[in-house]
């Protein structure tokens, strides 16, 4: 029995750590594009300031070519999160069944522990029988 209640800390631990990798992934993606959108307000902001919203003018601001770029960074690099958020989902799925599994199978063998502490096998049968004979 001690084994299984190893086995059952060992999955609740994993499944733990893969919650954690799920809820970071998760927490990036939502800081990328809240960083995201702060950069869209600095560019349009930069670009009413200059007069100028053409990419392709001369004298389009710097600043805001330069924001623009790491805006597309950060949504190019939430969308390869979002990937590994689906893998990490998956990963946290596998891990919950086991987890269940292995409870299961422990709360199992605890019931059939508990009915042959309270009724040792054969004691009742064996004593009607010797008296009846």
């Amino acid at each position: 029995m001690k084994s299984l209640d190893t086995v059952i800390r060992l999955k609740r631990f994993q499944a733990e750590e893969k919650r954690r990798h799920f809820a970071q992934i998760d927490g990036m993606i939502a800081d990328f594009d809240r960083m995201a959108r702060d950069l869209d307000r600095e560019i349009l902001a930069e670009e009413n300031r200059a007069g100028i919203s053409d990419t392709s003018h001369f004298a389009y601001p710097t600043y805001a070519r330069a924001a623009a770029t790491r805006r597309d960074n950060l949504r190019r690099s939430a969308d390869e999160l979002k990937g590994q958020l689906d893998e990490a989902r998956a990963a946290l799925d596998a891990a919950l069944d086991e987890l269940k599994k292995v409870e299961a199978l422990g709360e199992r063998e605890r019931g059939l522990e508990a009915v042959e502490v309270a009724r040792p096998a054969g004691s009742r049968r064996a004593r009607s029988t010797a008296a009846l004979a």
